[in-house]
């Protein structure tokens, strides 16, 4: 049995700055016809909107009204500015792993690189609602909380929660990727052991193979993705959300004095 799992295959490098490269990646361009693909599908369905809309219109408002009431659901009505970008990522995660299934493409959730840039962007937008909101010192000064003892362990889990979010949708895609190679060439094994002995073309014949790869795709791409794509996004809100409190929850922050002049006497 000849089986071999390996990540993206690279295609060619482009010399960079200070002799580094840019890896044009099997993932690159997943990447690539993931983002047409969604921005060419947000263009035709955003396009000559109509009082009574028809079939394809009601959908798309369907949608859409969904992710803004899951927004507000999760992350409060003040905080519905940030329904585009869950959009985007949940859109993004869920075409990213689907595109596996034509064959033609890696899934880009196999990839680390991109669960873990997604998570980076996250952590970002925490970091700086956080500061935004409450200042830039009582933001060091959590780190403190409830005891000083706690500071290296509340710094540890900072760091580590991007790392866990980017794991759990990289580590549940590229899982069931390895399964489904593996059970791919062990049914291969099998097909050769029981119907190998028959003649011609016939013996060569993967008949093993039919349907529960099939039935595994299925699930890991399409039922798992979204699920992974779901679970992202409403940690995603999760983690925004609560860096975002209600406007009336954030405490005001003292005024500078305005500095004296003397012309003013």
């Amino acid at each position: 049995m000849d089986l071999s799992v390996t990540g993206a295959k690279i295609y060619f490098k482009i010399p960079f700055l200070f002799g580094t490269e840019i890896r044009i990646t099997q993932t690159t361009i997943s990447l690539l016809v993931v983002t047409i693909i969604l921005i060419t599908a947000a263009y035709f369905l955003g396009r000559n909107l109509k009082k009574r809309p028809g079939r394809l219109q009601v959908i798309t408002e369907k949608g859409v009204t969904m992710l803004y009431g899951l927004v507000e659901e999760t992350m409060g009505k003040h905080n519905l500015k940030f329904a585009p970008y869950i959009g985007a990522l949940l859109l993004s995660s869920f075409a990213g792993s689907l595109i596996g299934t034509t064959q033609l493409f890696r899934s880009t959730t196999a990839d680390l690189s991109v669960t873990l840039a997604w998570a980076l962007v996250t952590s970002v937008m925490v970091w700086y609602s956080n500061i935004k909101n409450f200042g830039f010192v009582a933001w060091l000064k959590g780190f403190t909380e409830p005891v000083v003892v706690m500071t290296p362990m509340n710094i540890v889990s900072e760091i580590a929660q991007p790392i866990s979010l980017a794991f759990r949708h990289f580590g549940n895609v590229a899982g069931g990727g390895v399964l489904t190679s593996l059970v791919y060439a062990a049914l291969a094994a099998l097909s050769n052991l029981l119907f190998g002995w028959l003649p011609g073309l016939l013996g060569s014949l993967p008949f093993m193979q039919a349907g529960i790869p099939a039935f595994l795709s299925i699930y890991f791409d399409l039922f798992s993705g979204f699920v992974q794509a779901l679970v992202f996004s409403l940690l995603t809100m999760v983690y925004v959300g609560s860096a975002n409190p209600p406007p009336e929850e954030i405490p005001e922050r003292p005024k500078k004095k305005a500095k004296f002049n003397a012309s003013d006497i």
